[in-house]
């Protein structure tokens, strides 16, 4: 009985969950059913602002999900990286509501023109060139004017004693006045027609006045101008001697400078005999020329224009300025009989014929040492000693060029021998080259070989 009672109890308990379990599969919709079980929240009443402001709260939060943008990975799954560059899959836009980075504001200047500090170095370059301008005018008037004022005043001398004043054909540019310009500061003048000489050159050279820089040079180190008188002299119409009157200032440049200076007359003398000022020294070759130039006369001028006198150079072996050491020379220099006169212009600042009257006494002196070197001559001791001492610098002069003559054939051997072994190794014909070889042996040791004399003897 008890058993029968437990069996019928299963089974009616088996066909009651069979039946749920066919209900809740028959009820699609169930789970959301659960939802309309929920009890109801209840109602709240607010006041119109209140309200109003919901709604606004609502309408931003609205609008800040609908700026958010969800990116579905699966959509760029056919796209490759390696294609693009920069793509980067996790990257995400960014939202609106993100605030945007702050600006600087940057502050502009003010307009250019009206910021001249900006411009000083320009300001200063601008006034530099226009100061240098206006003295290179003003300077180069002013040279003009002096030169032309120097001729004014002697050009009566000149005419007195040269029949042909002006162009010799070798200068640049001629002035209408006569004079030949050089340079802006260097004008000149060729006289010629008179005895004794070939001709006389005037070289008038200024101070650069027309140089800002030397301009400003001269308040530190003050120069004069100054004006070179270059007499050539006729062979006959002079004898051999060099004598040179100068300053102590540059007497000793002078010797440096000039190979006659150096090579005859070696010692510096002293003119207190002559009663000269004391700040003028002299070189000569012979005592006797000294004392026939140095006369009453000439002592007198160097007294009363001591300044305006630099030197005084005459010379039958002038050949210029002397070269550098490193120049090779294999020609004896052509020498002149030359008188030369270097005066300075004590007062530049005289602008007009009659203030250059004062330098007239000057040019009188060279036309009288023309015409007195003219008469001089040597007695035969020292025309002996000086033709001797021109044998003698001479013969040095023949040694010097000598062994730079065979020091430049050397040279050139040298460079031959080269040039023959250079071709020998460029030559690409084996036979060809083993007998350039042998030939140049062959130069080589014969050129080795002691020189004989060949002595012929007539038969009996």
């Amino acid at each position: 009985m008890k058993c029968s009672l437990l069996l019928f109890l299963l089974i009616l308990y088996k066909f009651n969950s069979i039946d749920a379990s066919q209900k809740i599969e028959n009820n699609e919709f169930a789970e959301f059913e659960e939802f309309d079980d929920e009890p109801q929240k209840p109602k709240i009443i607010m006041s119109p602002e209140a309200a109003q402001v919901m709604d606004s709260n609502e309408d931003q939060n609205e609008e800040e999900d609908d700026a958010v943008v969800e990116e579905d990975e699966e959509e760029f799954e056919y796209l490759n990286e390696d294609e693009f560059e920069g793509f980067d899959r996790e990257k995400k836009p960014k939202a609106k509501s993100e605030q945007p980075p702050d600006l600087k504001i940057v502050k502009v200047p003010l307009h250019l023109h009206t910021n001249w500090d900006s411009f000083y170095m320009e300001i200063l370059m601008l006034a530099g060139l226009g100061a240098y301008l206006l003295n290179y005018l003003a300077g180069k008037t002013k040279n003009q004017k002096l030169a032309q004022a120097w001729l004014k005043s002697h050009k009566q001398l000149l005419e007195e004693n040269f029949s042909v004043i002006g162009d010799d054909g070798t200068t640049m540019e001629a002035t209408n006045t006569g004079l030949m310009k050089e340079a802006e500061n260097i004008y000149s003048l060729w006289c010629s027609g008179r005895t004794c000489c070939e001709g006389m050159l005037v070289t008038i050279k200024m101070l650069k006045r027309q140089d800002l820089l030397s301009t400003i040079s001269r308040m530190f180190r003050p120069a004069t101008d100054q004006i070179f008188v270059k007499v050539i002299m006729d062979d006959s119409d002079m004898d051999n001697f060099v004598f040179c009157l100068s300053h102590k200032r540059s007497i000793t440049k002078l010797q440096k400078d000039h190979a006659d200076l150096s090579n005859f007359c070696p010692e510096k003398k002293s003119c207190e005999k002559f009663l000269i000022p004391s700040h003028f020294q002299m070189l000569s070759e012979c005592s006797e020329v000294t004392a026939f130039i140095l006369d009453s006369k000439v002592t007198a001028v160097l007294k009363k224009y001591e300044g305006a006198v630099e030197y005084l150079h005459f010379s039958d072996q002038y050949a210029g300025v002397k070269q550098p050491e490193d120049s090779t020379t294999t020609k004896v220099p052509e020498t002149q009989k030359v008188l030369i006169f270097c005066f300075n212009v004590t007062d530049s600042g005289f602008t007009s014929p009659k203030d250059m009257d004062h330098m007239k006494p000057l040019l009188q002196m060279v036309f009288y040492c023309m015409d007195k070197i003219k008469r001089f001559r040597l007695s035969k001791e020292a025309k002996l000693k000086a033709d001797k001492n021109r044998q003698k610098v001479l013969e040095l002069y023949q040694k010097a060029t000598h062994s730079q003559r065979s020091e430049a054939a050397q040279n050139r051997k040298e460079e031959k021998r080269r040039a023959e072994k250079e071709k020998i190794m460029n030559e690409d014909d084996p036979d060809k080259q083993r007998k350039l070889e042998e030939k140049n042996l062959k130069k080589e040791a014969k050129r080795k070989q002691p020189k004989m004399k060949r002595m012929k003897i007539k038969a009996i």
